[in-house]
């Protein structure tokens, strides 16, 4: 992978600044996109070196989509990993019928699918050209079961899960196609609002209700994201890989009559 060049959406925070540190460590220059913060992709621009640049692009905008991909050209002149790692949620719970708007559903699929959408599009030529073009989609669990923070963000990610098979389909050989699907991942935005100390408590109780004992962070999303990417993984494509502890092999378990909790 020494060389090639990565777009992260959202990649100054969270699940993206991490897939970014591993895929500079591994010797690719990344192109650091971010719509509003600013200063934490700069300083990981400036971090992790290989000629990372941050660049700022709201990609709800087919055209910010583009101006991206032509940034990531004019600065390495190719792009050979998509990493669609974007997205935004409302929380409301899934029997309130009433809890969420058209404009909730609207915004949210507007990022968490279309922008995908458009950003694949648009570096598609350049992924064409690539020995090793990949896209991995940062999905959920939540699209995969129904569950998660609301209708519409279970949705979204039922949606996305979709397209990439899709459009694995669709743009193959040329270009590999997979999502991982993460359940709970602890990162900054969790502690931010619960304090450490909260922070900690959450982690402790996410951990004991999963089969590996672990609260997933952002590395551990981060890892399977440059696995997908890996061209060794040459034979995967329109797969979606579940990143979240096992967690998933006890949905619905607890619903079930004669259930102890």
């Amino acid at each position: 992978m020494h060389g090639a060049v990565a777009i992260v959406t959202g990649g100054g925070t969270g699940i993206g600044a991490a897939t970014v540190r591993r895929l500079a460590a591994r010797g690719v220059s990344c192109v650091i996109n971010y719509a509003s913060s600013r200063d934490d992709a700069e300083a990981l621009a400036a971090e992790v070196g290989q000629g990372a640049i941050a660049v700022q692009a709201d990609i709800v905008d087919d055209a910010a989509c583009r101006r991206l991909v032509g940034a990531a050209t004019e600065a390495f002149g190719r792009v050979d990993f998509l990493v669609n790692n974007a997205g935004r949620t409302k929380f409301a719970a899934h029997e309130d019928l009433d809890a969420l708007e058209t404009e909730d559903f609207v915004d949210i699929y507007r990022l968490n699918v279309i922008a995908a959408f458009q950003m694949i599009r648009a570096a598609t030529p350049l992924l064409r050209e690539s020995p090793f073009g990949a896209v991995v989609n940062v999905a959920s669990v939540a699209g995969v079961f129904g569950i998660g923070s609301s209708v519409a963000y279970a949705a979204s990610k039922g949606a996305l899960v979709t397209m990439t098979k899709s459009l694995a389909r669709a743009l193959a050989p040329a270009i590999r196609v997979n999502a991982v699907a993460p359940g709970y991942v602890g990162t900054g935005w969790f502690e931010k609002r619960l304090g450490e100390e909260g922070f900690a408590k959450l982690n402790a109780k996410i951990a004991a209700a999963t089969p590996m004992a672990l609260a997933t962070g952002p590395d551990e999303v981060a890892a399977p994201i440059e696995l997908l990417l890996d061209p060794a993984m040459r034979a995967i494509t329109g797969e979606v890989m579940l990143v979240d502890a096992g967690a998933h092999l006890d949905v619905g378990l607890s619903r079930r009559p004669g259930r102890e909790n």
